[in-house]
């Protein structure tokens, strides 16, 4: 675990240590509840323990400190989401990101959607850096998206007249849509009903049957 020596502002000032690790877990979510714009100092102050000085020596300006909790959800809480295109087919992809969205959405404090679409839904000219870096953020992750479903179509995983751009745009579109409900207080179950859904729209030559569709759930929502 990291720890960083912050210059305390109460007493004489000496040298405290905090962990960055766990700081940065709080800030990603005050991020990721509030919105960039939404997120005050003096909020994540109150939420990391820190004075404001101590704030800005060990992660610098609040656009600096974001991009810091948007590379820790990244690698945390959205991980799966890269981590699903390694899967052995098509469907096994689509399946994984779905599935994964729906118990990421229902986790403890999860409950605030996704977090490059929550942080980015207002803000002035300001903050528009941080909104357009969202922006090609979820564009790149579509475009992976992409380039997974026309390998599968290449390697005869899809049929020969599957829409290898059409399936990323359905399947992001769904679990954008999952974020959402989550937000309007959909449960785990309610999710992961909409994933079954989505996936016995998938083709025919590579999906299995509704049955293993089934495997998704049921489960506490």
């Amino acid at each position: 675990m990291t720890s960083v020596e912050a210059k305390s502002t109460q007493g004489v000032g000496r040298p405290r240590t905090f962990n960055q690790e766990q700081a940065l877990d709080r800030a990603m979510h005050i991020f990721w509840a509030k919105g960039y714009e939404g997120a005050s100092i003096h909020d994540l102050t109150r939420a990391m323990g820190l004075q404001p000085a101590s704030l800005y020596a060990a992660f610098g300006n609040k656009q600096a400190m974001f991009e810091r909790a948007l590379a820790h959800y990244l690698a945390g809480p959205a991980a799966f989401m890269s981590a699903a295109l390694r899967g052995p087919t098509a469907f096994a992809v689509a399946e994984r990101i779905l599935r994964e969205t729906a118990e990421a959405l229902t986790a403890r404090r999860a409950r605030y959607g996704c977090m490059t679409i929550q942080a980015a839904l207002v803000g002035g000219e300001e903050t528009k850096p941080v909104r357009q870096k969202l922006v090609r953020l979820r564009v790149r992750a579509q475009n992976a998206l992409r380039k997974r479903f026309e390998q599968a179509k290449s390697e005869g995983d899809l049929p020969e007249d599957a829409d290898a751009p059409g399936l990323a745009d359905f399947i992001t579109c769904v679990f954008q849509g999952m974020t959402v409900q989550a937000i309007n207080g959909s449960g785990r179950e309610q999710l992961l009903r909409i994933a079954r859904t989505a996936l016995r729209a998938w083709p025919s030559q590579s999906s299995p049957s509704d049955g293993n569709i089934g495997s998704l759930g049921p489960g506490r929502s």
